[in-house]
């Protein structure tokens, strides 16, 4: 209810005003008051634009920041993959002869003695003395 009577306030303030021959100089001040709004709403919505062109710029920038460091991340990963590959072609020349693989049990066996002999002497010898 209070809707329509605010409404009917608002119209007959606007109504008022007119005369027969035209608008009454009140009405030109109005007029004035809207040109200001109107310049006070362009002015804000001109900041909020250039906000907007100077963010997008930012995130253009970022993107492409992050497209070279995904390009460069992706060369590092491909020399990895060759040096990988060279690795594995070595590792399976050394497995393919029988007196190659002997050695290799060797020295597994030779480091897995030294892991199990430093234990000894680390843990098991101290809680004795």
């Amino acid at each position: 209810m209070s809707y329509r009577r605010d409404n009917r306030a608002s119209r007959t303030a606007l109504f008022d005003n007119l005369e027969e021959g035209g608008l009454t100089a009140s009405s030109s001040y109005s007029h004035d008051i809207d040109d200001q709004q109107n310049d006070k709403s362009l002015n804000t919505l001109q900041d909020r634009v250039v906000f907007l062109k100077r963010l997008t710029g930012d995130i253009h920038e970022e993107v492409q920041s992050h497209n070279r460091m995904l390009d460069r991340m992706g060369n590092g990963m491909d020399s990895a993959r060759g040096i990988m590959s060279g690795t594995m072609d070595r590792m399976k020349m050394v497995f393919e002869t029988k007196s190659s693989r002997r050695t290799c049990k060797l020295v597994m066996y030779l480091i897995l003695s030294f892991f199990i002999i430093y234990y000894l002497f680390r843990f098991l010898l101290p809680a004795v003395v």
